[in-house]
């Protein structure tokens, strides 16, 4: 009698791997587990090879909402929102020629961390963030021209954090926090 083969484990991707590692410090960030369970959770995650190891160090972790992430996008023309609009937990911005203007500062932000991905091409992009925000532009990367953003003498503790990452072609990306 022979056996049926098992069906291999499938391996994991890195983009499995960086999400897995993000939803972790969402979940440290909402205080859902202690800073010695984190650690023990991304060195589990670090090592995983299959899907089911990964799933293993995302266990008890409550099921992601589908509303945490939004896409705007636009050919031409202008991407605005400013106000008092809600901010998905990841917002995805995609614009080949127009100018992008965001402004957070009166925005209702439910989240500790607000991830803004831009794939943007000629045009230029200004965001205004909370005057108490922490900005990471660390994943952001820019082609033609730099990036302006004066990081605050006197930063407020308390404020969320906004990542921003992503591709600026031709484009200038302004940042700067909102003065009330």
């Amino acid at each position: 009698m022979t056996s049926l083969p098992e069906e291999a484990p499938s391996p994991i991707g890195e983009d499995d791997r960086k999400a897995a590692l993000r939803r972790l410090q969402e979940a440290y960030a909402e205080g859902l587990f202690a800073h010695e369970v984190l650690d023990e959770r991304i060195h589990q995650a670090l090592g995983a090879k299959t899907h089911s190891e990964l799933a293993s160090a995302l266990a008890s972790l409550p099921a992601e909402h589908p509303g945490r992430t939004a896409t705007i996008a636009a050919a031409g023309g202008r991407i605005k929102r400013r106000g008092a609009w809600r901010v998905p937990r990841v917002l995805k911005v995609g614009s080949a020629y127009g100018r992008v203007r965001l402004d957070l500062s009166r925005a209702v932000i439910e989240h500790p961390v607000v991830d803004i991905e831009l794939q943007l091409g000629t045009g230029g992009a200004r965001i205004t963030v909370p005057r108490d925000a922490v900005v990471d532009v660390e994943g952001l990367s820019t082609g033609w021209k730099d990036l302006r953003y004066k990081v605050p003498r006197r930063s407020r503790l308390g404020g969320p954090t906004i990542r921003i990452s992503g591709v600026m072609g031709y484009g200038r990306l302004k940042i700067r926090h909102a003065l009330r």
